[in-house]
């Protein structure tokens, strides 16, 4: 139901069968914590938080991920974390495609009490990012995180726009961007790998943030991702308020998934 995929699930039910013999379970109640024990121990190494760091500056966050995803308002939530950490933060309105997709950005601005740097609808995304950065430096800010516009993995012109944004970061500022964060979708499922595989390949993803694992998603494709790729899990989004971003958690994430 949770949508682990075959591979994960056969690697979970082997481990668990080790469990239950060498600890010679014979009762479902001792089951429960075992199975939680073994999912936690694939995650564990993938639950790595978003470490800022203040030596790079400004850090440069670049969010990427396919149309619906929650991009957007995953930046305007992590802003919000940031913050409240007191780390100053810009950002940039790499959207220039979509729709009201900066006016969505500039609303979440304005929630945070923080600048946003866009252009016209249609302008090129990556005068945008140089634009921001350009800002970013002069400003002194600690955070610029980059917002691009949603894109299938498997539209070869999109992939390259996005290819073009990651080079103009990091001819403008060298190591930039410091982390390339992937937004998935909590319900999408195993196509949430070739997601990740098509991202990963144009700008090397670093780390990712599931979202909407407020509705019927369990989310089990974050235990495959973790199995297969180890890349560090950082956010799950929750809900729709500005506070309904969690830094992941192994634990929290495996008591939840199993609901006796």
């Amino acid at each position: 139901m949770a949508d682990v995929g075959l591979d994960t699930t056969s690697r979970i039910m082997q481990q668990l069968d080790d469990v239950i013999k060498r600890r010679r379970i014979t009762e479902l109640d001792a089951l429960y914590p075992a199975l939680e024990e073994v999912i936690a121990g694939i995650l564990e190494p993938s639950a790595v938080k978003l470490d800022i760091d203040r030596s790079k500056h400004p850090y440069v966050i670049m969010t990427v991920g396919i149309n619906g995803a929650g991009k957007t308002t995953s930046i305007g939530k992590i802003t919000n974390m940031l913050t409240s950490q007191g780390f100053s933060v810009l950002l940039a309105a790499g959207d220039t495609f979509r729709a009201a997709a900066s006016e969505q950005l500039q609303v979440w601005g304005e929630r945070n009490g923080v600048g946003v740097i866009a252009q016209a609808p249609g302008a090129d995304a990556a005068a945008v990012t140089h634009d921001a950065l350009d800002a970013a430096i002069s400003r002194n800010v600690d955070v610029l995180i980059i917002d691009t516009a949603g894109r299938q993995h498997t539209s070869g012109d999109l992939m390259q726009e996005l290819e073009k944004i990651h080079r103009v970061a990091s001819r403008k500022l060298e190591g930039s961007p410091h982390e390339v964060l992937l937004v998935l979708d909590a319900g999408i499922g195993q196509n949430a790998l070739a997601q990740l595989e098509g991202f990963n390949k144009s700008v090397g993803v670093t780390g990712l943030c599931l979202t909407k694992l407020d509705g019927t998603a369990k989310g089990g494709i974050v235990i495959a991702i973790a199995d297969r790729t180890g890349l560090p899990i950082r956010f799950i989004g929750v809900g729709e308020g500005i506070d309904d971003l969690q830094e992941f958690d192994a634990d929290d994430f495996v008591k939840a998934l199993i609901e006796q």
